[in-house]
C-alpha cells in the first residue's frame, strides 16, 4: 500500500504535467517505436535551454568561486565568445569533440556551454585519470580538441603517448576572463553560430564497465535536456511539499548548490550544474572536497542543496567542529552513487537540520532513475526508491528481456527518453546493453516491492563502486597483469564503512619472483588512477583456485577475503 506520502507525489506530478500544468506531456518514439513520455515544456536543445535562462535570471549570482562572482549573463556572454572563437579560430565543425579535462572551476562550465553553442560535443574527461588513460580516452573518440588545466596538461604530455590533437591549457587558478583571453583572442569575431538539433550529440562522458576499458556514453541534446527537467519535475515536487509541510519558506535566499562532486561526473553535470541554470540557483565551488570548508562554505553562501556520495554528508555528520556553522539553509542532504547504511540514515535524519535523501541513476540515464526521500526514506532505508515521475519507466528483467514476477531478482533496467544513445564507435557494446524496446540494463541485480520501490541485492558487472566511483575489476587486473613478476590476479571490492568500498586485490607471483604489497601498489599508482589503485593486496605462495573452465573462482575468493578482511578489521 503507499504511503501518504506516495500518494501526495502522484498528486503533485500530475498537477504538474496535466495540460494546464508547468510541465506538460508528450510522447517520444524510442528507435524500436515504443513511446515514453517527454515533457514537452522543455527547451529542444542545450543551447536553448542556456540561452533562455540565462536571460530569465541576468544579474543573480550564476558562479561562485572564491572572490569572484559570474552572473548568469556575464557566464552567457563569455560562453558566446567561446563559441565564435571556438568556429573562427579554432575550426571547429559540428559534431567535432572537444575534451575538457580540468577540476571544477569557472571556466569548465563556460568551455561546457561554449562547445555546445559552437555545434561541438562536450567530452567530459575524467580528471582523477593519470596521462595514459587521459590519451586513451581522447584518441577513442577522436577529439579534435582538449581544454585541460596545468596538472592534467603536464600528465598528457608526460605519458608517452600524448594525444594527436591540440591540448589547450587554461589556468582555472585565475579569474575567469583572463582564464580564457587566449581562446578568445583566437577567434576572428562575431560569427552565426551552427543551428543544433535535438538529436544531434550533445555530450560523451566515460564509464567503466565489466570489460575493462572505459567506454564514452554519447547522449543527444533531448536526452541530456530531459534528463535536467525530470530532476527539475522532482525538485519541484519537493518545493511544493516542502511548502505545504511548513519546512521550506517563501522567503528562502536565492537557491545555491555547492559543488562537492566533480563536473565530469553526470551527477556534477546534470542535477547539479545543468538543474541550477533552470531555477535560477547559484553554483558554489569546491576545487576538491574538504569538510570543514564545505561548512564554511554552507554557511557564507548559505547553500539549499547539498549532494554528494555517501560519505560526504557522513563526515559533515561527525565533524567536531559542525556546531560551529550554521547550516540551517540546507534543505537536503542528497547523495548517489552507492547506498546508506540504515543506521546512518537514521542519524543523518536526527542530527542534521535537513533530512537525508537519496537517488539512483548511471551515466547511460544521463543520472535519472529512482529517488527516496523524506519519510518514504526513513520507512525504507535499504532502499534506491521508486521511479522517479514522470519519465522513469523501470523494469525487473530477466537475461532474456523478460520482466520478472513481483518480488523476484532480476537485473534493473531503466527506460526513458533521457537515456543515452550508443557507446561511441562499440555496437557490440551498446546492444548488450540495451533491449529491444529500450531498456538500459544497469548491471544490478534488485527486485520490486508492492510499492514499487527497488532493492539492489547484487551487481551482475564486474565492477567496484568505491565512494560513487566506478572501478573496473578487469582493468585493474589487467594493470597488474603488467608487471613481469605476476603470474595470476584477482581483483574485488572490499566493505569500507566511509566509502562503501575499496578495492582489493590477491596476487599470486612466478616462481622465484617476489614483490611487496607497496612496491606493487607504487607500480599501479604510475599507471592508474589513484582511486582504482589497490587498498589491500593478499600474496598467495599457490595458484589461484579455478573453476571447472580455469577461470579463477573470483567469487569464492572475493567472499573468502571479504571475510578475512572483516575480521582484521575487527581484530585492529
Amino acid at each position: 500500500m503507499l504511503s501518504e506520502l506516495d500518494l501526495r507525489i502522484e498528486q503533485a506530478i500530475g498537477d504538474l504535467t496535466n495540460a494546464d500544468g508547468l510541465l506538460p506531456l508528450t510522447t517520444f518514439a524510442l528507435p524500436g517505436g515504443n513511446l515514453v513520455p517527454m515533457i514537452a515544456s522543455a527547451p529542444p536543445t542545450l543551447n536553448a535551454y542556456f540561452a533562455e535562462f540565462c536571460a530569465q535570471h541576468g544579474d543573480a549570482d550564476f558562479i561562485v568561486d572564491g572572490d569572484e562572482r559570474i552572473s548568469f549573463t556575464q557566464g552567457y556572454a563569455a560562453a558566446v565568445d567561446v563559441a565564435q572563437a571556438l568556429v573562427t579560430g579554432f575550426g571547429i565543425k559540428p559534431g567535432d569533440r572537444i575534451g575538457i579535462a580540468m577540476r571544477n572551476a569557472p571556466s569548465w562550465i563556460i568551455l561546457y556551454m561554449g562547445t555546445l553553442m559552437a555545434g561541438g560535443v562536450a567530452t567530459l574527461l575524467n580528471g582523477w585519470w593519470q596521462g595514459a588513460e587521459l590519451s586513451n580516452g581522447v584518441a577513442d573518440v577522436e577529439a579534435r580538441l582538449v581544454f585541460a588545466d596545468p596538472p592534467r596538461v603536464k600528465r598528457l604530455n608526460q605519458c608517452g603517448n600524448p594525444p594527436a590533437c591540440e591540448i589547450v591549457s587554461v589556468d582555472v587558478a585565475l579569474p575567469l576572463a583572463e582564464a580564457l583571453e587566449h581562446i578568445i583572442v583566437r577567434g576572428t569575431g562575431a560569427v552565426e553560430l551552427p543551428t543544433v538539433e535535438p538529436d544531434d550529440l550533445a555530450t560523451i562522458l566515460f564509464t567503466s564497465g565489466s570489460t575493462g576499458q572505459s567506454k564514452g556514453a554519447c547522449s543527444t541534446h533531448r536526452a541530456v535536456v530531459q534528463a535536467t527537467f525530470s530532476y527539475l519535475a522532482t525538485a519541484m515536487v519537493v518545493l511544493r511539499l516542502g511548502t505545504e509541510n511548513g519546512t521550506i519558506k517563501a522567503d528562502a535566499p536565492q537557491h545555491a548548490v555547492l559543488m562537492t562532486v566533480p563536473l565530469f561526473h553526470v551527477t556534477g553535470e546534470v542535477p547539479m550544474m545543468l538543474v541550477s541554470f533552470a531555477i535560477g540557483r547559484k553554483i558554489v565551488m569546491m576545487p576538491k572536497w574538504d569538510t570543514l570548508r564545505a561548512m564554511q562554505l554552507i554557511e557564507s553562501e548559505r547553500v539549499t542543496n547539498f549532494t554528494g556520495v555517501p560519505l560526504m554528508s557522513w563526515e559533515i555528520l561527525n565533524h567536531p567542529d559542525r556546531s560551529q556553522y550554521d547550516l540551517s539553509t540546507v534543505q537536503s542532504f542528497f547523495a548517489g552513487g552507492a547506498p546508506r547504511p540504515p543506521e546512518h540514515v537514521r542519524r543523518l535524519n536526527e542530527e542534521l537540520p535537513a533530512p537525508p535523501a537519496l537517488g539512483y541513476g548511471l551515466t547511460e540515464t544521463n543520472a535519472v532513475g529512482c529517488s527516496n526521500f523524506l519519510t518514504n526514506y526513513l520507512d525504507k532505508p535499504n532502499s534506491t526508491g521508486r521511479a522517479s515521475k514522470p519519465l522513469v519507466d523501470v523494469a525487473i528483467l530477466d537475461d532474456a528481456g523478460t520482466s520478472v514476477p513481483q518480488g523476484e531478482r532480476g537485473e534493473i533496467c531503466i527506460r526513458t527518453v533521457a537515456n543515452f544513445r550508443e557507446y561511441w564507435n562499440r555496437p557490440e557494446a551498446t546492444a548488450a546493453a540495451t533491449t529491444t524496446d529500450g531498456y538500459f540494463r544497469t548491471g544490478d541485480i534488485g527486485y520490486l516491492d508492492p510499492e514499487g520501490y527497488i532493492f539492489i541485492v547484487d551487481r551482475k558487472k564486474d565492477i567496484i563502486i568505491r565512494g560513487g566511483e566506478n572501478i573496473s575489476c578487469q582493468e585493474v587486473e589487467a594493470a597488474i597483469y603488467t608487471h613481469p613478476a605476476v603470474a595470476e590476479a584477482c581483483v574485488f571490492g572490499l566493505p569500507d564503512e566511509r566509502l562503501g568500498e575499496i578495492v582489493g586485490a590477491l596476487v599470486h607471483y612466478h616462481p622465484g619472483d617476489h614483490l611487496s604489497e607497496e612496491a606493487l601498489r607504487f607500480f599501479l599508482g604510475e599507471q592508474l588512477a589513484a582511486f582504482k589503485v589497490p587498498a589491500q593486496v593478499w600474496i598467495s605462495e599457490t595458484p589461484l583456485p579455478k573453476l571447472g573452465t580455469e577461470k579463477i573462482d573470483k567469487v569464492a575468493l572475493r567472499a573468502q577475503y571479504r571475510q578475512i578482511f572483516i575480521q582484521q578489521s575487527v581484530d585492529a
